[in-house]
C-alpha cells in the first residue's frame, strides 16, 4: 500500500471518531495495554507530559512544545484531531511523522489491529509512542483525546499531569454534570506525580481529593508576565498554565530559561504549526477562524467579539454530539449568522438547525457547505466587517482546505 491507501485503510477499519463521534469511542485502555504487551511498552522509553481538560489543552500542548524546543530539546507532540493532514497528530520539533513510517507501521501491525479490533485513535496512539521511541525524544507532550480516565493515552506515567479546566463537552460520554466530567478528567492524576490545574472552579476539589489520595503534589496556575503569538485574550489562561508548568519542570531538574519561555511563546505557530486558534486568515475584511465547539469556548469567543465595533458575520456549524442549544442561548442577536453543512457526516444539516435559530430570534442564512458561505460573504464584505468561522473543527477545516487549494 502507498500512503493514501494506508490512510484509507486506517479510516475504514473501525469507526473513526472524527467522522463517527461517540460510536468510535473506546471506554478502556485494554487494547493499548495488550498491544504493548505483545509489541513493547514504547511509552515507558521516554518522559512525558500528559495534558487534559475541556478547553485549552491543545493550545497548552503546543505552547509547551514551542518553549521546550527553544531549550534545544527533542520534543515529541501528540495531539488530536487534525485539521488538514493526518500527520499533524504526531510531530517531533514541528516535523510531522513521515509518510513512510505510517505505511511501515500499519503494514507491520495490521494483523494485530484487526485481531484486537483497535479503533482509529488507538492505532494512532501506539503509532505515536513507537515513533517517539524510535526517534529518541527527550520529552513527549501527550494530549488527551477525550476525557482522561479511560482515554487511550492514559497508560503513561508522566513527569507532570496538566488539567487545563473543566466545562461541558461530550456529556454523552463523560457525564451530564461538571462533577462527573471532573472525575473523568481527574483520571490522569498519577501516584506521586505532580499535577497542575489551569483554572480553579467549584469542582476543583475533586482534583484535590484525587491528588491527596495518590500523594500527588498539586499546583495551580499563577499569573505570568508573558504574551504569545496566539491571538485572543482567552489565551492568557493557557499562557499562565504553560509558564507554571515550566516552573514545575525546572524543579524536576529541567533547565528552561526565561528567554526560552519568551521565545517559545512568541513563536508557537512557527515552532509547532498550530492553526485554528483565533487564526486571522484575512485582514480586510477581517476573517478569523477558531475551532471553539462547546459552551465554555463560546463564552470566550463571544466576549472577544463583543469588544470589536465591526459588523459581525458568523459562519458556523455544529456536530451532532454537541450541546448546540446552550451555545445558541448566548449568541448575540445583533450578529448575522451563516449556518453551514460539511462533507463530514457528523455536522448537522443546516436546514435542521434553522428552527433552533428561529427559536432564539437569530438572523441567519443557510449554505450547504462552509466554503460556499465564505466565498459569498467575502465577496460582499469590506473593512467594516468581521467574519468569524467557528462551531466545529470540521467547519474550520473545510475552509482552510479550500483556501489552501486555491492559493
Amino acid at each position: 500500500m502507498d500512503y493514501s491507501q494506508t490512510l484509507i485503510w486506517l479510516y475504514n477499519q473501525l469507526p473513526f471518531y472524527q467522522d463517527k463521534g461517540g460510536l468510535a469511542y473506546k471506554k478502556d485502555v485494554h487494547n493499548i495495554l495488550n498491544f504493548s504487551k505483545k509489541n513493547g511498552r514504547d511509552y515507558d522509553c521516554f518522559p512525558t507530559i500528559h495534558v487534559g481538560g475541556t478547553n485549552g489543552k491543545g493550545s497548552v500542548s503546543h505552547m509547551l512544545s514551542s518553549i521546550l524546543q527553544e531549550s534545544e530539546l527533542n520534543i515529541g507532540l501528540f495531539t488530536s484531531p487534525h485539521l488538514l493532514d493526518f500527520r499533524e497528530r504526531i510531530k517531533i520539533n514541528n516535523q510531522m511523522i513521515s509518510e513512510q513510517f505510517v505505511i511501515d507501521f500499519v503494514q507491520k501491525h495490521m494483523t494485530d489491529f484487526k485481531t484486537m479490533k483497535m479503533s482509529f485513535f488507538e492505532m494512532t496512539v501506539v503509532m505515536a509512542f513507537k515513533y517517539f521511541e524510535c526517534n529518541n525524544v527527550d520529552l513527549a507532550i501527550i494530549e488527551v483525546g477525550l476525557g482522561g480516565r479511560l482515554d487511550s493515552t492514559n497508560v503513561i506515567t508522566p513527569v507532570l499531569s496538566i488539567i487545563t479546566n473543566i466545562s461541558f463537552d461530550h456529556q454523552d460520554l463523560l457525564g451530564d454534570s461538571l462533577t462527573l466530567i471532573a472525575k473523568e478528567k481527574a483520571g490522569i492524576i498519577k501516584k506521586e506525580t505532580p499535577v497542575l490545574i489551569g483554572e480553579k472552579s467549584p469542582h476543583t476539589h475533586i482534583f484535590e481529593e484525587k491528588a491527596q489520595n495518590l500523594q500527588a503534589p498539586i499546583f495551580y496556575s499563577k499569573q505570568a508576565p508573558y504574551k504569545s503569538d496566539l491571538k485572543g485574550d482567552y489565551q492568557v489562561s493557557n499562557i499562565n498554565t504553560s509558564a507554571t508548568a515550566i516552573k514545575i519542570l525546572n524543579n524536576l531538574d529541567y533547565k528552561i530559561s526565561k528567554n526560552h519561555i519568551i521565545n517559545g511563546l512568541n513563536h508557537i505557530i512557527k515552532n509547532t504549526g498550530l492553526r485554528g486558534r483565533w487564526e486571522v486568515i484575512s485582514k480586510e475584511p477581517l476573517v478569523i477562524c477558531d475551532v471553539a465547539h462547546n459552551i465554555g469556548a463560546f463564552n470566550y469567543i463571544v466576549s472577544e467579539l463583543n469588544i470589536s465595533k465591526l459588523n459581525k458575520h458568523i459562519i458556523l456549524g455544529f456536530s451532532r454530539d454537541k450541546d448546540f442549544k446552550s451555545i445558541l442561548k448566548i449568541l448575540p442577536k445583533d450578529y448575522q449568522y451563516y449556518i453551514c453543512g460539511s462533507l463530514n457526516e457528523r455536522i448537522i444539516n443546516p436546514n435542521e438547525l434553522s428552527s433552533y435559530f428561529d427559536n432564539y430570534n437569530l438572523s441567519y442564512k443557510i449554505f450547504d457547505l462552509s466554503y460556499n458561505a465564505y466565498t459569498d460573504l467575502v465577496s460582499k464584505s469590506n473593512k467594516n466587517d468581521l467574519i468569524m468561522i467557528t462551531g466545529s473543527t470540521f467547519i474550520v477545516s473545510d475552509i482552510l482546505k479550500y483556501l489552501d487549494n486555491i492559493e
